[in-house]
């Protein structure tokens, strides 16, 4: 087993205080004692906290300690036979991206909407489902051979992820799950990144589902647009929020970092901070001054901007470097999903492609028509399963234009917008190696004098634009396209097993 991390004082301080509140629900981490759970009142405690802080860190510590002490995990995509002294844990983000954000470094996270809602299995394959789970026995079904059941259990060993054994299997995902429902019986213990972006209807259902409940945010990170600049743990009793202070030491040499807690300080205006993305860039290629968006980047991480009509703007220059026509979308573009537009009556086919990852700000790749007029082969970037045929309806906004252009669409669907620019309050939860920051919006704002939380804007906006980028930040100044290197591309995108084949149904 990995030795534990080495927790900061107030990592430490906030662990024990989680640990008490834990004690008191019934799952005693330091004996490794479960205990029933308890009908009470919701506890809701919040760990915030700025990048860098180490709230991932502490969030993956407390789930390896959980799973330890025999807390099953629930993944959002199989829940086996309840047992009437098990105790439950999920780990939740708001959206695919942040899920996927999480999954990569080995926390097993899923969405809130495939917790809220669940998948009913067929019989037969839910039986394989149940041996790999350590519920049942190996099982014979017709059609599956040996070898298949192998790699169906040497893909779960690795991945924790039942509908992934399956396809590794050769099954797809309409061969073995029927429909979905929403759940009916609550869990014990939830575990919320980017708590930042919670709603207060998501937080009801999350609190209606979880009977412990703790949120993982940053207070410097902009509230959800309905939300009138509050978040949901600002609410909370102070003796309920534990923040964490200390910037960690293997994020101290980042430069990236740096910028953003930078802006903390009232002192540094527009123009100073400008200085010091400069000077930053002349010290270190991590962070780079740009001249002009660099439109080969724009294909799989979309330049961030705070204005709709700058996204707008760079988003048909994107398509006229690509000699993109009008009437029709060329593979490999990015999209966004704006929803799904679906009659009541067809409630098993909207919970069946936003439990495949099309929920609204999800990012797509279009990789071409599908087989019938209307539908959209897509890949869905963070979910599991990411490709999906789907009938589509994309929107093309264009400048000056009241109404968007529509190249085509189905009478009903998914609802795409363009993802080569998305606004700063959209890319929160997701982050990319490198992050295009359009300056020249953030010195709009700055100008305006908007406040919001008792921060001036323009830093709300810089902060959470700035700490999206993991690898690279390009501080772009000037209202410039690059040309691209070459067209646009699809062999980049994982196929998973479940994908290569996909089939269409009518909504």
């Amino acid at each position: 087993m990995d030795a534990a991390p080495t927790l900061s004082h107030d990592q430490a301080d906030a662990f024990d205080r989680i640990t008490t509140l834990l004690r008191t629900a019934g799952v005693n981490l330091d004996d490794a004692l479960l205990a029933p759970p308890r009908a009470a009142e919701t506890a809701v405690a919040a760990v915030i906290g700025k990048a860098g802080s180490g709230k991932t860190m502490l969030l993956a510590q407390l789930v390896k300690e959980l799973e330890a002490a025999g807390v099953d995990i629930v993944s959002g995509d199989y829940e086996g036979k309840r047992r009437k002294d098990r105790r439950t844990l999920a780990i939740l983000a708001p959206t695919n991206k942040a899920a996927s954000v999480l999954r990569m470094r080995g926390v097993p996270a899923t969405t809130i909407h495939r917790i809220i809602y669940t998948p009913v299995y067929d019989p037969e394959y839910e039986r394989i489902a149940d041996w790999l789970t350590g519920n049942g026995d190996r099982p014979e079904i017709e059609g599956l051979t040996e070898e298949a059941l192998a790699r169906a259990q040497a893909f779960y060993e690795l991945h924790k992820s039942i509908p992934g054994a399956l396809a590794a299997a050769g099954l797809r995902g309409s061969d073995f799950i029927t429909g979905w429902k929403r759940r009916d019986e609550p869990l014990d213990i939830g575990l919320v990144d980017e708590a930042s972006m919670l709603d207060d209807k998501q937080f009801t259902d999350l609190k209606e589902i979880f009977p412990t409940l703790l949120l993982f945010g940053d207070p410097a990170q902009l509230a959800p647009v309905n939300q009138s600049g509050a978040m949901v743990f600002d609410a909370l009793p102070k003796s309920a929020t534990f923040e964490l202070q200390r910037i960690h030491r293997q994020d101290a040499d980042n430069p990236i970092l740096d910028l953003a807690h930078a802006l903390a300080d009232p002192e540094v205006d527009f123009h100073a901070f400008e200085a010091m993305v400069e000077a930053a860039a002349r010290r270190d290629e991590r962070v780079v001054w740009g001249q002009r968006v660099e439109v080969d980047l724009m294909a799989r991480s979309p330049v961030l901007v705070w204005r709709n009509a700058t996204r707008i703007r760079l988003i048909n220059a994107f398509r006229r470097v690509h000699d993109a026509p009008e009437d029709m979308l060329l593979e490999g573009e990015p999209l966004i999903c704006d929803g799904l537009e679906l009659p009541l009556k067809h409630r098993k086919k909207r919970l069946d492609l936003e439990a495949r990852g099309l929920i609204k700000g999800a990012q797509v790749v279009y990789l071409g028509p599908g087989r019938k007029p209307g539908f959209s082969r897509l890949h869905v970037v963070g979910a599991e399963d990411p490709q999906v045929s789907a009938a589509s309806i994309v929107k093309i906004e264009k400048p000056d234009a009241e109404e968007p252009f529509i190249p085509f669409a189905a009478r009903m669907g998914a609802t795409f917008l363009h993802g080569a620019a998305v606004t700063i309050h959209k890319a929160q939860g997701s982050q990319w190696d490198n992050v295009q920051v359009f300056a020249p919006d953030l010195y709009a704002a700055a100008r305006m004098g908007r406040v919001e939380a008792g921060q001036p804007l323009w830093k709300r906006l810089a902060y959470v634009a700035i700490t999206r980028a993991q690898e690279r930040l390009i501080w772009v100044v000037r209202n410039r396209l690059s040309r691209p290197s070459g067209p646009l591309r699809t062999d980049d995108l994982r196929v998973a097993p479940a994908a290569l084949k996909l089939k269409e149904e009518t909504p």
